[in-house]
């Protein structure tokens, strides 16, 4: 019968997570249409069945870990549904299909035990494992359940929750002693604190790993400035209705032009546009700016293309069509990978400093933060409250030297605070 395998997802991918069974087994599939919802690394993606038929078996369950070229479910000739009750008919049925080719039935309730416990013996001298979903199996290896302790239901199948419901028989049986010596001794010890345990998603795992990797793989460093955002902020005040009336709606945000900014910083200093690969430094001749957005499942980084070739309204657009997708979970791979570097802005959650993480292989990040209304020395006579800005900009000091970061930053600034100059620029 047709495998559905776990496809191939991008060059750094290897595997991927269950998130979501699509179809059950016995309900109909055509070919092409998505079965699983797969969490990766980066982004969830579907994986579609290339055969039309009916789903007959199910080779991982929600949660477990499959890898790239992995079978992971069976699609077979003739006509399904697409109920819930059917699915769990036809599963029953094939379990017990399984479970009678082993065990003939008898009529006798002795001579079933006898029957079974000679099949069990047998089972245990051929090295034959316990008839378990593959899911059963990992969640016991992970607890240290001995399968064959646990008892499934009728159909002969132990599931997570039998392995559950084993293991909160044995806690209870061995709490039961502890619990009549605890009410003779008085408590000296107050309880422990209340704590919630629960898994990290792949996501967060592979965030952390990567930012781990990152913090001991390079040699990063910090440099800061601050940015007068008077001159940017009016000329946003002045055009901002304009400017959704010639872009259909557009809104002229900062983003923009920090993008604006960083691109023309780019090609000032290419260094910063570089990174390592092996012995060799590699410096990108594109600008595709990777632009932080929070999702519920963490921060996501998709790119926006070309930056060097779009004008301010189609770099918004763009980044609001991302931002929209990264919270919709449809962002897809090719919208995650190959960027040559990344703005994050920490001043939309109120974060007035702060020293940004390089993403991934990247060479550097460039920070934003919330703009304080601060006084600020004009001349040596003059101070005046202005609307000020702290950027941050974390590099690799393996490829930038202090020197081109910090002219990276000042070039950054002078080009925010005189935005004229940038429209020029780009």
């Amino acid at each position: 019968m047709p495998e559905v395998k776990v496809p191939e997802l991008a060059e750094s991918i290897t595997e991927g997570t269950i998130a979501e069974w699509l179809k059950q087994v016995g309900d109909s599939v055509d070919k092409g249409e998505a079965i699983v919802e797969l969490e990766t690394d980066k982004v969830n993606v579907e994986v579609v069945s290339e055969e039309a038929g009916v789903l007959q078996e199910l080779l991982a369950d929600e949660g477990d870990t499959v890898e790239v070229g992995q079978a992971i479910a069976v699609v077979g000739e003739g006509s399904g549904n697409n109920t819930s009750e059917s699915s769990t008919k036809q599963e029953d049925t094939k379990a017990t299909d399984n479970s009678n080719k082993e065990q003939q039935p008898s009529e006798s309730s002795e001579s079933s035990e006898s029957t079974g416990s000679k099949s069990e013996a047998s089972s245990q001298d051929n090295g034959q494992r316990v008839n378990a979903t593959p899911s059963a199996r990992k969640y016991a290896r992970e607890k240290g359940i001995d399968l064959s302790e646990v008892s499934p239901s009728s159909n002969d199948v132990v599931r997570k929750s039998h392995v559950d419901q084993s293991q909160k028989q044995s806690n209870t049986q061995q709490s039961q002693p502890a619990a009549k010596e605890e009410t003779k001794k008085p408590a000296q010890q107050n309880p422990s604190k209340p704590v919630i345990r629960e898994k990290m998603s792949r996501r967060k795992k592979t965030a952390a790993k990567k930012l781990l990797e990152v913090s001991n793989n390079t040699a990063m460093l910090t440099t800061f400035n601050e940015i007068d955002m008077t001159n940017v902020m009016d000329l946003r005040k002045r055009k901002k209705e304009q400017f959704i009336k010639d872009h259909d709606g557009t809104k002229l945000g900062f983003m923009s032009f920090f993008t604006k900014a960083a691109v023309a910083a780019l090609k000032k200093y290419p260094e910063v546009n570089a990174e390592i690969d092996g012995d060799d430094m590699i410096t990108k001749q594109y600008y595709d700016i990777g632009v932080a957005v929070s999702t519920e499942d963490g921060l996501l980084v998709p790119f926006v293309r070309d930056c060097d070739k779009k004008n301010f309204a189609e770099i918004e657009d763009e980044i609001g069509n991302l931002a929209k997708k990264a919270r919709d979970k449809k962002l897809g791979l090719d919208d995650m990978v190959n960027g040559s570097f990344t703005i994050t802005n920490g001043g939309i959650f109120g974060s007035m400093m702060s020293t940004p993480i390089i993403n991934g292989s990247q060479a550097a990040i460039l920070g934003m933060h919330s703009i304080i209304t601060r006084p600020i020395a004009i001349d040596a006579d003059t101070i005046e409250n202005r609307p000020m800005m702290y950027i941050a900009l974390s590099y690799d000091h393996r490829i930038i030297d202090g020197k081109e970061a910090v002219g990276f930053l000042k070039t950054i600034k002078e080009l925010i605070e005189n935005p004229e100059d940038l429209l020029l620029e780009s």
